[in-house]
């Protein structure tokens, strides 16, 4: 008599559908777009951090700071719609598809400037950067204002959601991540 161990197919096949079961549940219950989104999300809040940083650090250190054009809305992607995809009440929107930090880039700031060097090596651009999520930079030149924001893509992030950034900016715009140092935030 010989003892032969292993597994039956039926036993397989439980073990097979038991793990798929688990797998599923686990995929279900940890989203990964919206896992996704929110990591785009919260790369957005650190690079509009960092650029705001930057912009700070040039209006502190600069002898005579040029931030741009009260008339434009600087984008690096073409918005579909007037005036930065209506994120800006008035002005023009100037795209431009350039990074760089020395005044020719998409914020028209040349960060070189600044005596102890670049805080920046190029201009950040957005995780998805097409005609809806996008960051749009807007300045009033005389009173040494700017405004950066950013459309958020997660329902966490987003109006409403568990971590709103959006309505809780101080902006006044309660569906867009607003930054900078306009008071409130309207340009």
């Amino acid at each position: 008599m010989t003892n032969k161990k292993g597994f039956t197919l039926i036993e397989l096949l439980v073990v097979i559908a038991i793990v798929a079961v688990l797998a599923v549940t686990v995929i279900l219950t940890l989203n990964p777009a919206q896992l996704l989104r929110q990591a785009r999300d919260s790369n957005r809040t650190q690079d509009l951090g960092t650029l705001k940083s930057a912009l700070a650090l040039y209006l502190s250190d600069a002898s005579a700071p040029v931030l741009g054009s009260s008339t434009l809305c600087y984008v690096h992607t073409d918005p579909t719609g007037a005036n930065c995809g209506g994120r800006f009440a008035g002005g023009t929107t100037s795209a431009n598809a350039s990074l760089d930090i020395d005044g020719t880039g998409w914020v028209p700031v040349d960060f070189t400037q600044i005596s102890a060097g670049a805080p920046i090596s190029a201009l950040p651009l957005d995780p998805v950067n097409n005609t809806s999520l996008f960051y749009a930079y807007r300045t009033d030149p005389t009173a040494g204002t700017y405004e950066l924001n950013a459309v958020m893509e997660s329902a966490k992030f987003s109006n409403g959601g568990s971590s709103d950034v959006e309505s809780t900016d101080g902006g006044n715009n309660a569906n867009l991540f607003e930054t900078g140092n306009d008071p409130g935030l309207d340009l």
